[in-house]
């Protein structure tokens, strides 16, 4: 939170106060020596330029501009090794899956089979994951990000042994359930700069933007570099490369112990899930997950799935100048806002689908549509932030992946429903009131409640 600035008054004979940039420098004020000029700048530390002004009135050198936010953010000591270790660790979480379902089907001949090993993992990971990252919030990123990726890296290995060598089936649901222990890369980056910019909104939407660009970036390119591996190599090669990327990336994010938020003494906080208004917040990204599951399984259906990395690309670039904005006073207010533009914006894939019929025109509205959805994830993720209690961060921000990850497969589900019930250009209507029950949800709760939790 912003800290409160004292109100301006008459300039006293003491200390010289000079903002520079973030940085408030106070420096005595020295006397004038006789033929000393009297606009002689005050004497600061080295690499710190004085400008002369009348009546000996001095100010900093100017700030760097506020047009470069990214490069501003990366700027950050150490920021750019911790980025680098986590987006290597979070490049397979778009691999996974696909690999998985390839591997699955290519050895046992069954799609069905495939396809409920992977629900496995993802029901596993949705009970797991928020106690991983409780262990996180107590014991730090450090202690427990290594071991806890560790095991999730051997139940990959240990499902890629299964699948080639032809085990039984149960071995499959085992294998990828021990998978779930893997922890939220992306949430304990965004705890990082929280860490690092507190205090500072714009630095943390930015973040916050940047990191829902990179979720994108992952999810788009992850599943084709699986496919192609699988294609080009072997069918395990998706999941052998994927496993080596996590533990690498996990082993460099977690070295970086400088930027690592210290562990909170131990308090009485508040569970999140108790924190006033973070049940409708959930609620609110369960049914965002379901705009991505049902648009997932409606758009493959339709044109196949390439075309999906369209509407994850407009979401990447929309995250990104998204982040170039100034924050929100009011994030409440914004996080409605939001909500209401991906209502709009989902409407237009079923027009396309429903009128034209042409691929081109609906490639380009899922472009469209995608812009809204980045702005969506990081208003509503800055909100998660304000309301948890920051000696469990990593558990509020994983409480809400989980639900939007709940969502998917409730709306993935529902999507293949649909598309065999009623067709494909129905199935673009999903989208549309998934995207409408979450502004809902959100209008008429306490989300709007956005105080940081004590």
């Amino acid at each position: 939170m912003p800290m409160p600035s004292a109100a301006p008054g008459p300039r006293a004979a003491g200390p010289l106060h000079t903002v520079c940039g973030d940085l408030l420098i106070i420096a005595p004020r020295t006397p004038v020596t006789p033929g000393e000029p009297a606009g002689a700048a005050v004497p600061r530390r080295p690499g710190k330029k004085s400008v002369p002004r009348p009546h000996g009135k001095e100010t900093a050198a100017p700030p760097a501009p506020a047009a470069y936010p990214y490069r501003r953010l990366l700027a950050t000591p150490g920021a750019r090794a911790f980025t680098a270790g986590n987006l290597i660790a979070r490049f397979p979480q778009g691999m996974f899956s696909v690999s998985a379902v390839i591997m699955i089907a290519g050895s046992y001949g069954s799609y069905a089979l495939a396809g409920a090993v992977t629900a496995t993992g993802l029901a596993a990971t949705a009970v797991v994951a928020p106690w991983t990252a409780r262990l996180v919030d107590r014991y730090g990123q450090a202690r427990i990000a290594v071991p806890a990726t560790a095991i999730a890296v051997l139940g990959s290995l240990a499902l890629l042994l299964c699948a080639h060598h032809g085990a039984p089936a149960w071995t499959l649901f085992a294998a990828y359930a021990a998978t779930a222990t893997t922890p939220n890369t992306g949430g304990m980056s965004r705890a990082r700069w929280a860490y690092l910019h507190r205090g500072d909104p714009a630095a943390l939407h930015t973040a916050n933007s940047f990191e829902q660009a990179v979720d994108e970036l992952c999810y788009m390119l992850g599943p084709v570099v699986a496919a192609t591996l699988c294609a080009a190599l072997f069918p395990e090669a998706g999941t052998l490369v994927g496993a080596v990327l996590l533990m690498t990336g996990m082993l460099v994010f977690a070295a970086q112990r400088s930027t690592e938020p210290p562990v909170a003494a131990r308090t009485r906080a508040v569970s999140p899930l108790r924190t006033p208004g973070m049940p409708a917040l959930l609620a609110v990204f369960l049914a965002t997950g379901a705009v991505f599951g049902t648009m997932e399984v409606v758009s493959i259906a339709h044109a196949g799935g390439a075309i999906l990395a369209l509407q994850a690309g407009g979401s990447c670039v929309a995250g990104l100048l998204y982040g170039s904005l100034r924050p929100a006073p009011d994030i409440g207010r914004r996080l409605l806002v939001c909500l209401a533009c991906m209502t709009a914006l989902m409407s237009l894939p079923l027009l396309a689908a429903s009128t034209t019929g042409s691929l081109p025109v609906l490639a380009l509205c899922l472009l469209l549509a995608g812009a809204a959805t980045a702005p969506t994830m990081v208003t509503g993720m800055t909100v998660v932030q304000r309301l948890t209690p920051e000696a469990r961060l990593n558990e509020g921000m994983t409480l809400a992946v989980t639900a939007l990850l709940g969502g998917i497969g409730a709306g993935a589900a529902a999507g293949g429903w649909l598309v065999e019930h009623a067709g494909t250009v129905t199935g673009y209507a999903a989208p549309m009131c998934a995207a409408g029950l979450a502004l809902v949800i959100a209008a008429g709760t306490a989300v709007r409640r956005t105080r940081r939790a004590g």
